[in-house]
């Protein structure tokens, strides 16, 4: 009986995975925008939006797993 929550929760996060893959794209274009506009030099630019991007990825899944650990036990 506790594989049924486990399969529901997992069906549950199937369905809204595609949602989930739009936060890449935003991540990054996010990251290049605001390191464009503070910096001039292409290698800083890139070396920074990586930085921020993962940074900025970190967040997002951490958060996520904060939420579904959360959760799990409603």
């Amino acid at each position: 009986m506790t594989a049924l929550p486990a399969v529901a929760s997992a069906a549950l996060l199937a369905t809204g995975a595609g949602v989930l893959w739009y936060s890449l794209p935003l991540a990054v274009v996010v990251s290049l925008v605001y390191s464009a506009s503070r910096y001039e030099m292409t290698d800083v630019i890139l070396h920074r939006a990586t930085r921020l991007c993962l940074t900025i990825l970190a967040c997002m899944v951490s958060i996520f797993v904060l939420l579904y650990l959360l959760s799990s036990g409603l």
